[in-house]
């Protein structure tokens, strides 16, 4: 930059200066009316660098063209010419804009094409053409932007069949990269599945007329992950994504949240929504391509007598009473009525697990308007979760998807006490209500070991429930456990067995690894608290779901076989 453009704009460059300043400072603003004063701010400064300049059109692109300006964003910017202007002159303009923002200190993703040249950049380049989609006019020639604007909408849309399978793998990619946001202590708001950019590629998604994402809660967990990205940014001073934890309070403090947990649970329940409505929405787009394709599922014409005139609809196909799998998902009947069948949401989900097939987001919304169970809860009830429970890995993606509804909360009020609790303990890779459900899939495995698989599948459903609360949560959770089955309909016997598993889940490994099992005492404090063979089998088989479902580590051999080991001399022991 020359002495003569250095002195061209002080006073533009120190009022912006003072007025970003104090925005961040003095005005106490915070959520969009910040991030939309920043913009705003932002756009006079650099409309009055540019200055008249026939032909060019500055254009802010990507989150700054959402007007999502953060206090340390880049500054996305796009300047536009038709070309009539010759290269000095351009890099000149360029140079008048670039060269203030940089003295600022102000991180700025910058490009200088024509109409042409960002059309043949966005056809080579996905990432690019996203960013068009959010072009909005700064200053300048606005027919250049409005052009442009039409032309990238144009072709996205003429382009989506190709396009949103790539936008979908990079999704993917990016998740295998940067895990999953509700599952991780120091999650990056951004990148992580979940995240800020699946939220815009769901905005990318929506723009093809392909298909659209569920819109509930969907608007309000973006803005929660951007205002935490907000205090992020505030609380360090940089331009960061990840929620570090050392952090964590200050940002909950700046948020008006008691403490760190609390934090991360809003943040988790916001990554929740997002994640499940981009699960919909590419399930969405995969239906609709393969239509396209003139490759459908099973079809049967439909209307028009003697089936001439009528249309073609995916064939509905019977699983359980009220519910069909119809195109790859299972739905409800034409027949069934929510409203006064208190037992389909458990009947849908579990005809789901079993057909390994996802829950139609359409039945869960009828299903929030299901009849409330009676208490005790009919033995169909019971057998219907039990049913769900025991299909293994494919009951996680149908249990998220009532849990997304706030179906299993009515089910089972319990659960919202641990559903997105955190879990600060490095051996656990999920938070308090994803690790029970993923216990139970575990466990799932090893019903044909025990006598008892219901039991099995219950504790290990209900074995951390008591976490959050206060004092030990093993034995807060063994009383919730009691409440919970007494409302499933179980006797007091098989009340007192749960009770028990729940209030021992940590028995068998804990004395396994710290004690002495040559030690009669070691064996007996196991026989006391178990009580018989039988309720020694299912702990048996709990502590290894457990183990199994914390993470990679927790479940070894070696700890395997003092668990093992401890179980022989205990079984023993109890047969005299």
């Amino acid at each position: 930059m020359t002495e003569h453009d250095t002195e061209a704009h002080p006073g533009r460059q120190g009022g912006y200066a003072a007025a970003r300043l104090r925005l961040l400072t003095e005005e106490r603003l915070t959520g969009p009316p910040l991030r939309t004063e920043l913009a705003r701010a932002t756009d006079r400064w650099l409309g009055e660098l540019l200055g008249p300049a026939p032909g060019v059109a500055l254009v802010a692109v990507g989150g700054y063209g959402r007007g999502e300006l953060s206090p340390r964003s880049d500054l996305d910017v796009l300047l536009l010419h038709d070309g009539t202007t010759g290269a000095p002159g351009i890099a000149a303009l360029a140079d008048r804009v670039w060269y203030p923002v940089w003295d600022l200190g102000l991180a700025l993703d910058h490009s200088v094409r024509t109409p042409a040249e960002a059309r043949k950049a966005a056809t080579s380049d996905l990432k690019v053409h996203l960013g068009l989609l959010d072009a909005r006019h700064l200053a300048g020639d606005p027919a250049l932007t409005a052009a442009l604007r039409t032309t990238a909408y144009e072709d996205w849309r003429a382009q989506a069949p190709a396009r949103l399978p790539e936008l979908r793998e990079l999704c993917e990619e990016r998740a295998r990269r940067q895990g999953e946001l509700r599952f991780l202590l120091e999650p990056d708001l951004k990148e992580a599945r979940g995240g800020l950019r699946d939220a815009t590629a769901l905005r990318a998604v929506a723009a093809s007329w392909l298909a659209d994402a569920p819109r509930e809660g969907l608007e309000a967990a973006r803005t929660l992950l951007l205002d935490t990205r907000d205090a992020l940014h505030l609380a360090t001073g940089r331009a960061t994504d990840r929620l570090a934890l050392q952090e964590q309070d200050q940002v909950a403090d700046a948020l008006g949240l008691p403490d760190a947990d609390a934090l991360l649970r809003r943040v988790y329940r916001a990554a929740h929504t997002v994640s499940y409505a981009a699960e919909v929405t590419w399930r969405e787009v995969g239906r609709v391509l393969r239509a396209r394709s003139g490759r459908p599922r099973l079809r049967r014409i439909i209307g028009g007598r003697g089936g001439r005139g009528g249309f073609v609809a995916p064939e509905r196909i019977p699983l359980a009473e009220g519910v069909v799998e119809q195109d790859g998902e299972v739905g409800l009947a034409r027949t069934a009525r929510p409203e006064h069948d208190p037992v389909l949401p458990l009947r849908a989900a579990a005809a789901a697990a079993q057909a390994g097939l996802p829950l139609s987001r359409h039945a869960v919304r009828r299903m929030t308007g299901a009849a409330g169970l009676p208490v005790p809860w009919p033995a169909e009830a019971r057998e219907q979760l039990l049913t769900l429970l025991g299909a293994g890995e494919p009951a996680v993606a149908v249990w998220e998807a009532l849990e997304t509804e706030g179906i299993v909360s009515r089910l089972l009020p319990e659960w919202e006490h641990v559903r997105c609790r955190p879990q600060r303990n490095a051996l656990h890779r999920w938070t308090v209500d994803r690790h029970l459900v993923e216990t139970a899939v575990r466990a799932a495995a090893l019903t044909r070991r025990v006598g008892r698989p219901d039991l099995l599948l219950l504790a290990a459903l209900l074995h951390d429930i008591g976490k959050g609360r206060p004092g030990d949560h093993s034995e807060t959770g063994a009383e919730t456990a009691r409440q919970v089955a007494a409302r499933l309909g179980y006797g007091p016997d098989d009340t007192a067995v749960l009770a028990t598993l729940v209030r021992h889940h940590l028995l068998l490994a804990d004395t396994a690894t710290r004690r002495d099992l040559g030690d009669p005492a070691t064996v007996r404090a196991v026989t006391d608290a178990v009580g018989s063979a039988a309720v020694l089998e299912l702990l048996h088989a709990l502590t290894e779901a457990d183990a199994l479902a914390t993470g990679p580590t927790a479940w070894t051999a070696w700890r395997a076989s003092l668990v093992a080991d401890l179980v022989r001399r205990a079984a023993a022991a109890l047969d005299g």
